[in-house]
């Protein structure tokens, strides 16, 4: 069996002493599609931020995060900054205050292949040209010069995968890479990450609210409640049996686009915060199918199904996943 391209186990944050991840172990395959769902507030972000060393000194970080078996947690400044961005690469929510105002995004984009492939100033700017056009950007030559407040949403976010691709990553994170654009030109960049992650063999997760689109984009998905994953399967599965009662009340929320319509069910509550959580499972007290054992002790991982495991002692009630 291939090994991991990326090895995260018993990953651990907390700020303050308040738990934001509590002991995630996630695996990506090479040229695998993975995504991340969950409630705003799950600790989707923060898994890749603090695999890649980007959160401020006062988290700590415990744990493991391997690259092809090269060890990131512990790795010191100068290794991270030759694997950001140039063999793990992360597209941020919003370009906007992803991009340097002042500066043009040609030279930004330029920057990254002199710091990361070596390039002199005329093979950067004629890569440039290339990866403009390879994300879609109209009229290259032009738009090189341009500022970002000069270019749209969209075109601002493919500036952004623009220069993720620029140091030929092997892994590529897109964090809500289409939120703040409209319905559209979400479609249109969806596909550019799509066809890119084909045509270039990279890994791709996303992290994302939208069900629908990770759907269709990933292989596999990863629900995360509370600074843990609860459930994992290959996507076609995960969708059409979800096993634990959160990924259940996920999908309740979602219109069907076939059949009658239907009212649709909201989980009650919100996710808790991290200094108020609940002893044992975190999701007892909104989910339906609790009891008092729930509170007894954080669930286990069960496996119920080819590659696929979740994080309920109620599993077996078979009921649950249909209610």
């Amino acid at each position: 069996m291939t090994e991991p391209l990326v090895r995260i186990r018993d990953l651990r944050v907390d700020f303050h002493g308040l738990p934001a991840l509590r002991g995630i172990d996630l695996d990506v395959m090479p040229g695998e599609a993975v995504g991340l769902v969950g409630e705003s507030g799950c600790g989707k972000s923060v898994t890749w931020l603090a695999a890649l060393g980007l959160l401020p000194n006062t988290a700590r970080v415990s744990g493991s995060v391997a690259l092809a078996g090269q060890e990131l947690l512990a790795a010191p400044p100068g290794t991270l900054d030759r694997v950001r961005g140039r063999r793990v690469a992360m597209i941020f929510q919003d370009p906007a205050s992803s991009l340097n105002p002042v500066q043009r995004v040609g030279r930004q984009v330029a920057e990254v292949l002199r710091l990361h492939r070596g390039m002199d100033d005329a093979a950067a700017n004629a890569e440039v040209l290339r990866l403009f056009d390879l994300v879609g950007i109209p009229d290259p030559r032009r738009r090189v010069h341009v500022y970002p407040h000069e270019m749209s949403g969209g075109q601002n976010q493919r500036v952004m995968i623009a220069m993720a691709l620029a140091g030929g990553p092997e892994v590529l994170v897109a964090d809500e890479p289409t939120t703040a654009l409209d319905t559209t030109i979400q479609a249109q960049i969806l596909d550019l990450l799509r066809r890119l992650q084909q045509e270039t063999g990279m890994a791709l997760v996303l992290i994302s609210h939208d069900l629908g689109v990770v759907s269709e984009m990933c292989s596999r998905v990863c629900v995360m409640y509370a600074g843990r994953i609860v459930e994992q399967a290959p996507a076609d599965t995960l969708f059409a049996r979800p096993r634990h009662p959160y990924t259940s009340g996920l999908l309740a929320a979602l219109p069907d686009m076939v059949g009658p319509r239907r009212r649709l069910e909201a989980i009650g509550g919100n996710v808790p915060e991290p200094w108020n959580l609940p002893p044992g499972c975190a999701f007892a007290p909104r989910c339906g199918h609790a009891s008092a054992a729930c509170a007894a002790a954080m669930p286990d991982f069960a496996t119920v199904g080819p590659s696929h495991e979740a994080a309920c002692i109620h599993l077996e009630n078979d009921a649950m996943v249909s209610a």
